[in-house]
């Protein structure tokens, strides 16, 4: 029961991280799709986002947008 007690406790400081993540993962996927060229194969970036938690979308906004 101390388990569940403690995964209480952690939901509400994970639920802003969880909508973050979904949030950057959706702007940098909706940005990859629309944006012509990348520095680097679409397929590559869209892996990185979706797979490299948290920091593959801001990875993608830092280097991979092509401006």
């Amino acid at each position: 029961m101390d388990e569940i007690a403690q995964l209480k406790e952690w939901i509400p400081l994970l639920i802003p991280v969880v909508i973050l993540e979904l949030a950057l993962m959706a702007a940098a996927l909706i940005d990859l799709v629309r944006r012509e060229k990348t520095k680097g194969p679409k397929w590559m970036w869209i892996l990185i986002i979706v797979l490299v938690n948290l920091f593959g979308p801001i990875v993608y906004f830092l280097i991979g947008r092509e401006e």
